[in-house]
């Protein structure tokens, strides 16, 4: 089908969309008002929301009412992220049932006001945010100030009237609610609310390998796309050689998409097309409507429901009808009242006579019904983090919010026999745990408060959990006790998330004071902190003994390594264990039941992300490339070339063993080392002055980014041809460009500033940031001469380069012998290893990384990174927000409540995954353990078993022996290998 004419875009010096400019927020309040964000404080959060979207944040006032549990955990998450204003809003009195999830109050604190209890402590979460306490009613007055309105255990009522005037006004209206194991959430945005990214995704970006000229064009890509793109996604085009008229053109919608091509419009009419380019999407804002409340009351397809359809259905109508019960009792349904359930469910029957639906799910009625009075901190967690997400959705334009229900329920937890739990015995008993005593009675109440459980992480996933925990009752009595162990101390970029520390706690070990911060919430907690790194080093603390005396295991930890190794422990001693982890706004959860479900099992990771050896070296066309590139640089300047001197001072064998790497390896080595030892003087690059440092700096620049070039396009040049006639420079081999020197450019004196002062730094030598000075000195700097070679050999590719490993020989017995002539004072010589920490920035190790990587860019035309950016790909950073965060503890704590129950139907298990950009969340039960028989019966009669055989799982076959086989009997004079063959299944 004929396209559309591609027009040319207009020109344009910036960035920011019109959209972005003409934002609710901004037009509210001029930005010059708004200070500078903390990129300290905010690191992480910026990494997901960004610094826009950020800002718009910072312009935003937010109203919160309800400090009941789960009120306070939506305020904590709304602060912690970084809006103008919050203010907390409750008339109420602090009453026991509120401490089962009010992490805020203290005993001391009942009959006091829930707001006016809080405000101190939310107000320390953080110094940016300016948090005030409302104890009247609310009132239209009051609304009309705030940009944002959250309501939380507010009566329907309310909730109809307040959202009639926000809507009207444009005020962005959030109702939150939890009954027991059940939650609601509800949106409205208005009638016409702009979203400037729908879901925070990196703008795909791809190298292009040829476009046709014809209509449509047809535009093929490079086969290493980070990200797909998508029909209907519109793009840019830039760097395009022949068809440069792609460079000028409007964003264009592209169609017909394929793993490497999509269309666009018509081409034919250009110019025909050689080589090079660059594609990228651009993202466009999209509107939308909300319904007010009293509509979408009505409207059953605007909710959003996570696979239990029927359900949510039904508690969509059930929450009307509590409403209409508590407005007419003056209450909520007493706890496993079959009388008072009766009634819910017929004004739920009346409901449906409007709303039609085919199933009631009755069941699940009743269980609300029982269940109402309960306040418990694991749901709190969750639908409070997912109500502050839609908070900060409302605030910053950025991520698709909710349309506009949301039902969740974890009726999954009650026991499995629910006979047990009568009306009698779950009356209220004056004590911290009364709202969670409500769902679950006294008697799992004590048992809860046995368990010994070991938490392994004290992160911000960590904290959440002992928050939890604390709450819970969990070890928290006679007999209980939590372990918790984290090698890390607190840093100030924690705080933004890992919500138990303060800035006076930075530098203080997380264990220590997440454990005494816990205390505070619940005196009774049994809790001990270590700081132990989990791994076979510490198994001699966390051996046989200390398993075996465990109920369970939490894991909040950060890496992969870490979880398969304790999940492998946990296998080894036959221990439950429940596991989460996030990155930014995805998050996840696993329970592993012994016996029942897999275990997370060993890593399933591979390196085929690894960026290829060749790339880096010669042929990078990504800033990932680039970046990763400079890290290498600063890991081998200033880290291993220093504890290699150092090694070899101390250490006679230290030549033998590095002649052991492999020849072009060992080269690098020991020539790093002869330079290190020797001055200037005597050929080497040891500094004894910081002039000598600037002028090592220099030269430095010289090499990298001006005679290595040469050098490649000496043996490549431009117009290079492969064996098959095409052009070498195409596709991901982008063609580069020596780069000469300018002081008076800030990235080429960034460079030198920050490697003349690391490199002082190996050497103990003070460096300066005067930058005067250090052009004076560069002035005279007296660079070698270079002569490109055609004896030195390219590597394409990773094979040639290992094949080459074995060539250098002679060259090795060289620098050998002249270590080995070498006369050095091993006491003067030694040096000080780099260890590179991104947080600091003033250590010079970003701003190394940021300059060293932007001039490679600038060699081979790949667009440059900012330093925000830089600093994340290079310093691995992991986005978090502790909306997040709060969520996934909370799916955490509510698989503890079965496994501390002790359920053994798998379908009540849950596995979760969450993505809050678009409010996407699924649960499945958990993947079965992969049963299999074990014979015990042998051939060679060796072994002999007269019982049944055994089936085991393989979720705990990894370590057989600690299986209970009573009736396994083993000859004595067995050969030992039939045993061994045995145990080792």
């Amino acid at each position: 089908v004929p396209s559309r004419p591609l027009v040319a875009r207009p020109e344009t010096t910036d960035s920011t969309t019109v959209s972005e400019k003409n934002s609710d927020f901004e037009t509210k309040r001029d930005m010059s008002d708004i200070g500078e964000i903390d990129e300290g404080f905010y690191s992480r959060q910026l990494y997901v929301l960004g610094h826009e979207a950020m800002r718009r944040m910072g312009t935003a006032d937010v109203l919160i009412a309800g400090m009941r549990g789960l009120g306070v955990e939506i305020a904590k998450n709304v602060i912690l992220s970084g809006v103008k204003t919050v203010t907390i809003q409750d008339e109420g009195p602090a009453e026991w049932t509120d401490l089962s999830s009010q992490f805020f109050l203290k005993e001391s604190n009942l009959g006091q006001n829930r707001a006016t209890c809080s405000l101190q402590q939310l107000s320390a979460l953080n110094p940016h945010v300016r948090v005030s306490a409302h104890t009247g009613p609310l009132d239209e007055d009051l609304l009309l100030q705030f940009q944002v309105v959250v309501l939380t255990d507010s009566s329907l009522h309310d909730q109809k009237r307040f959202n009639e005037l926000c809507h009207s006004r444009g005020i962005k209206f959030i109702v939150a609610d939890s009954k027991g194991l059940c939650g609601q959430l509800f949106c409205d945005f208005g009638e016409e609310f702009e979203v400037l990214d729908e879901n925070g995704e990196e703008p795909a970006s791809a190298l292009i390998e040829s476009v046709s000229k014809a209509n449509p064009g047809m535009v093929f890509l490079t086969d290493d796309l980070p990200r797909e793109f998508s029909n209907g996604s519109k793009v840019i085009f830039s760097e395009v050689q022949g068809m440069t008229e792609l460079n000028s053109i409007g964003p264009v919608e592209i169609k017909d998409c394929g793993k490497c091509f999509f269309s666009i419009g018509n081409t034919s009419e250009f110019s025909q097309y050689e080589r090079g380019g660059v594609v990228t999407e651009v993202k466009q804002p999209c509107k939308l409507k909300f319904k007010p409340l009293s509509d979408a009351l009505l409207d059953h397809k605007l909710l959003k429901t996570n696979g239990k359809i029927d359900r949510h259905n039904t508690l969509h109508l059930a929450f009307q009808a509590l409403h209409s019960f508590a407005r007419k009792e003056q209450r909520l349904p007493r706890l496993r009242s079959q009388s008072d359930a009766d009634s819910l469910l017929a004004i739920v029957g009346e409901l449906n006579t409007v709303a039609q639906l085919d199933q009631l799910d009755e069941a699940a009625v009743r269980t609300l019904s029982y269940t109402a009075q309960g306040q418990l901190a694991p749901i709190n967690a969750f639908i409070g983090g997912l109500a502050a997400q839609e908070v900060i959705k409302a605030c910053s334009g950025k991520f698709t919010p909710l349309q506009q229900w949301l039902y969740f329920d974890a009726l999954e937890c009650l026991p499995e026999d629910e006979d047990q739990l009568t009306e009698d015995c779950l009356a209220a008993e004056g004590t911290r745990y009364d709202g969670q005593t409500a769902v679950f009675g006294p008697a799992f109440q004590e048992k809860l408060e046995r368990q010994k459980y070991f938490l392994v992480g004290a992160g911000a996933i960590g904290c959440e959990l002992l928050k939890n925990f604390a709450l819970m009752g969990l070890g928290a009595g006679e007999g209980g006790q939590i372990t918790v162990t984290d090698m890390d101390f607190i840093e100030r970029s924690n705080l933004n998330r890992q919500f138990l520390f303060r800035s006076q706690d930075i530098g203080k070990p997380k264990s220590d004071v997440a454990a005494k911060a816990v205390r505070e919430m619940n005196p009774r907690m049994n809790i001990t902190a270590h700081q132990n790194r989990l791994d076979a080093d510490s198994e001699g603390v966390y051996d046989y003994n200390f398993f075996m005396g465990l109920d369970g295991v939490a894991a909040a930890l950060d890496n992969v390594e870490a979880r398969v190794y304790l999940d492998g422990r946990c296998v080894q001693h036959q221990k439950p264990l429940v596991e989460g982890g996030t990155l930014g706004c995805q998050g996840s959860t696993v329970v592993v039941v012994p016996h029942l479900t897999k275990s997370y099992g060993p890593s399933t990771s591979s390196s085929n992300d690894a960026i290829p050896l060749c790339t880096l070296k010669n042929f990078p066309h990504r800033i990932e490339h680039t970046l990763q590139w400079a890290r290498d640089q600063f890991e081998g300047l200033f880290k291993q070339t220093p504890e290699n001197v150092n090694l070899f001072l101390r250490d006679d064998g230290f030549v033998e063993r590095t002649l052991g790497l492999g020849d072009a390896e060992a080269l690098e080595v020991l020539w790093g080392l002869w330079s290190s030892l020797q001055n200037t003087e005597a050929g080497g690059q040891r500094p004894t002055s910081w002039e000598d440092c600037v002028s090592w700096a220099r030269c430095k620049w010289e090499t990298l980014y001006n005679n290595d070039i040469r050098q490649l396009l000496h043996c490549f040049p431009p117009g290079e041809v492969t064996a098959a006639g095409l052009p070498f420079w195409a596709g991901s081999k982008r063609c580069p460009h020596p780069l000469t020197f300018d002081p008076n450019n800030t990235t080429h004196m960034d460079y030198v500033v920050a490697a003349a002062n690391l490199y002082g730094q190996i050497f103990r030598i003070s460096g300066t940031r005067d930058r005067a000075s250090i052009t004076k000195t560069l002035e005279k700097v007296r660079l070698p001469s270079f002569t490109p070679k055609s004896s030195v050999k390219i590597h394409l590719s990773d094979e040639e380069m290992e094949e080459d490993k074995q060539d250098d020989k002679a060259e090795l017995e060289e620098w050998k012998g002249k270590l080995a002539s070498s006369s050095v004072e091993s006491s003067f010589m030694l040096m000080y290893p780099i260890d590179f920490e991104k947080d600091d920035d003033s250590n010079f190790h970003v701003d190394y990384i940021v300059a060293a990587s932007n001039l490679r860019a600038e060699n081979y035309d790949i667009p440059a990174a900012d330093r925000h950016q830089s600093k994340r790909i290079a310093g691995r950073i992991i986005p978090a927000i502790a909306t997040t965060t709060a969520a996934v503890a909370g799916l955490m704590c509510l698989e503890l409540y079965k496994l501390v129950q002790g359920h053994r139907n798998i379908s009540s298990y849950s596995t979760a995954y969450m993505y809050l950009p678009v409010t996407h969340i699924v649960f499945c039960p958990p993947s079965p353990a992969h049963g299999f028989e074990v014979s015990t019966r042998f051939t060679k009669q060796s072994v002999t078993h007269s019982g049944p055989l055994y089936s085991l799982t393989d979720a705990h076959c990894m370590h057989i022996y600690h299986l209970s086989l009573p009736a396994l009997r083993i000859n004595q004079s067995a050969p030992l290998w039939i045993l061994q063959s045995f145990l080792s299944g």
